[in-house]
């Protein structure tokens, strides 16, 4: 019924005033967070890791704050996506702005010259705004999408996207990795990999905020075969003002910053499952500082440190994450 409901205000986006449905949204977002339900204890349990991490200690008021605005950012974020379609071009782009080391870098790549680039991004911001600022500023974006329960609601999507210049493969579909290779091999393309949650036995294990989390290996291994530069690409949000809140339409734009290449060159020289192992925590150490700079923009509801996964369910778990899982339940045993 839900799902129905939004593949009608996606096909409608109009028929709502969007100052109302993001208004609907955060409301929605206020009770989940005050009710904790929706998500909202996994959502505390990453942030406080996340926070732990980067301040040493985090109180339970400093946690809830951190947990309101993310799920009030991760609510916007579904208004938007209502409404994306009934957006013209110039409003898009005045949503979201790029910078970081790796922007003219990238821009001269891909957009200058004949060339393409895999991009690591996590549950952070927008990705239709992100994906729709990278086509017209920097290159054709190619993505993959999980599938969906309601084959009307993915599809509502896809179209959306196609639209907006954005080519997107199913993920579970045989050969994904060759013809994201093959997508590389075109010129003027960026295939940006959503990376920060892999649970299948494909995952790899890094570590993160003092922790190990399991992130997808589709980036590193892309940068591996193909010799591209891999960039890392974080979005947060930032408020609006004057002429810039004017053409966006809306207080609250994105940042979009992407940092310079990865140096996959120095692991070469590494048998390929290291490679793809250190190309990986070397991506997942730059992600990581910007997270904890913007955490209230990471949407990470679901379990993704190893205190939190259940590794009955998972597969090729390594010796040594085994190993850390012991020591953090024998901690755990003891308080």
């Amino acid at each position: 019924m839900f799902d129905n409901f939004l593949v009608f205000l996606a096909k409608h986006p109009r028929i709502i005033p969007e100052p109302l449905l993001r208004g609907l949204f955060l409301f929605a977002a206020d009770v989940c967070w005050l009710l904790h339900i929706g998500g909202v204890k996994q959502l505390e349990r990453n942030l406080r890791h996340v926070l732990e991490s980067r301040d040493g200690s985090v109180t339970q008021k400093d946690l809830r704050k951190a947990s309101h605005r993310g799920m009030r950012s991760y609510f916007t974020y579904f208004a938007e996506a209502m409404t994306v379609g009934g957006q013209t071009d110039e409003r898009l782009l005045a949503r979201a702005r790029p910078i970081g080391p790796g922007l003219p870098i990238c821009k001269e790549l891909v957009h200058d010259n004949p060339g393409s680039a895999p991009m690591a991004i996590s549950h952070q911001g927008n990705w239709d705004y992100e994906g729709f600022l990278a086509a017209n500023v920097l290159a054709p974006v190619t993505v993959t999408a999980e599938r969906l329960k309601n084959q009307k609601l993915l599809d509502t999507f896809i179209e959306i996207r196609k639209r907006m210049d954005i080519t997107v493969f199913l993920t579970g579909q045989p050969h994904l990795i060759e013809k994201l290779e093959n997508a590389l091999a075109k010129p003027h393309v960026l295939v940006p990999l959503l990376a920060d949650r892999d649970l299948s036995r494909h995952g790899e294990f890094v570590h993160a905020f003092g922790s190990t989390i399991r992130v997808a290996r589709g980036p590193a291994t892309l940068a591996l075969d193909t010799g591209k530069p891999l960039f890392v690409v974080n979005m947060f949000r930032e408020k609006l003002q004057g002429e810039a809140r004017r053409r966006a339409g809306i207080r609250y734009g994105y940042v979009v910053d992407i940092s310079a290449p990865v140096d996959i060159d120095r692991f070469r020289g590494l048998p390929r499952e290291e490679a793809i192992h250190a190309i990986s925590q070397a991506w997942v150490d730059v992600w990581s500082r910007d997270i904890s700079a913007h955490p209230e923009d990471w949407h990470m509801l679901q379990p993704i440190f190893i205190e939190d996964l259940d590794i009955s369910r998972l597969k090729d778990v390594p010796d040594e994450v085994m190993e850390e899982l012991k020591q953090i339940n024998g901690n755990r045993q003891k308080r």
